[in-house]
């Protein structure tokens, strides 16, 4: 059997945490920023734990 290979996409958006949770990045921070709040942008910048529906079907692409 040969090994899995890890998705690169998925490598370069997710980080694994020492417990086993994924880290992600918040969209919509690019452009069009004039319209939003100080505060919706500064909590925009903190990266956040992946949703349970989101993380069953993202750890499969990041075996190791």
């Amino acid at each position: 059997m040969p090994k899995m290979k890890t998705h690169r996409g998925a490598a370069k958006r997710f980080k694994k945490t020492a417990g086993g949770k994924l880290m992600k990045h918040q969209a919509f921070t690019s452009h069009i920023l004039t319209k939003k709040s100080p505060k919706r942008k500064r909590h925009l910048r903190k990266a956040t734990v992946l949703k349970s529906g989101d993380f069953k079907r993202t750890i499969r692409l990041l075996p190791y």
